[in-house]
């Protein structure tokens, strides 16, 4: 018994980035007149698309960012990747323990996360079935791209299984009727990540990766 697509989330999921990711913004935002700190970035930003990151923080100082800023902050990230982005502890392994389908759905670009995946070694784990929320028109908290990926896969929302790291991004997953597994397990994850990711809707939490071929065994049986 194995679900029919196992979506994963990229950020904080297959690649330990977010606190990466969360630095390199909050240094840059500083730098040009958008003063916030990491954990602003990461109370705000996790698991949100691009464009949610420029219209909130347009909103909340009350002037647009320069035009090129979410570019140079993508070339900052880029640079900082490629000195010290690692997978998560575990994922390439449990993935190839997955018999069934297995896709990549995120908030990120098609170039970042190609970026991050080929710099951690995973592209080729699931190159070309890879989705960005640039495809749909509503990123995540909406279900837009979670169900665009199954009807890409030839999946039934129903019996898909997202892996998710962020309230959002588990949100989009219950609002697309799929089953989500919070993962808790990246090093942006505070003491009580787990109770943030029950409480947007995750039925299970995952701490490490090795655990999650199993995992989706039990999740299964117990639907059945």
């Amino acid at each position: 018994m194995i679900p029919q697509l196992v979506i994963f989330d990229c950020d904080g999921v297959l690649i330990d980035s977010e606190m990466i990711a969360c630095r390199v913004d909050a240094e840059y935002l500083t730098e040009i007149g958008f003063p916030m700190t990491v954990g602003d970035v990461l109370d705000r930003y996790v698991g949100q698309s691009a464009a949610f990151m420029r219209q909130d923080i347009e909103e909340r100082f009350g002037r647009p960012l320069p035009g090129d800023a979410l570019t140079a902050m993508e070339r900052r990230l880029a640079a900082a990747f490629d000195r010290e982005l690692r997978p998560i502890a575990g994922v390439a392994g449990a993935i190839d323990r997955i018999p069934g389908k297995t896709c990549v759905a995120s908030s990120s670009t098609p170039q970042r996360i190609e970026h991050a995946l080929r710099a951690t070694g995973l592209f080729e784990l699931f190159h070309p079935r890879i989705f960005s929320a640039v495809q749909v028109a509503r990123g995540k908290p909406a279900p837009d791209l979670f169900l665009f990926a199954a009807e890409r896969m030839g999946a039934s929302p129903a019996d898909c299984v997202v892996i998710e790291d962020s309230p959002a991004g588990v949100a989009a997953a219950r609002a697309a009727n799929m089953s989500v597994i919070g993962f808790a397990g990246a090093s942006h994850c505070g003491p009580r990540h787990d109770e943030r990711l029950r409480a947007a809707g995750a039925s299970t939490i995952l701490t490490k990766m090795d655990d999650l071929p199993n995992l989706l065994d039990l999740l299964v049986r117990r639907r059945t």
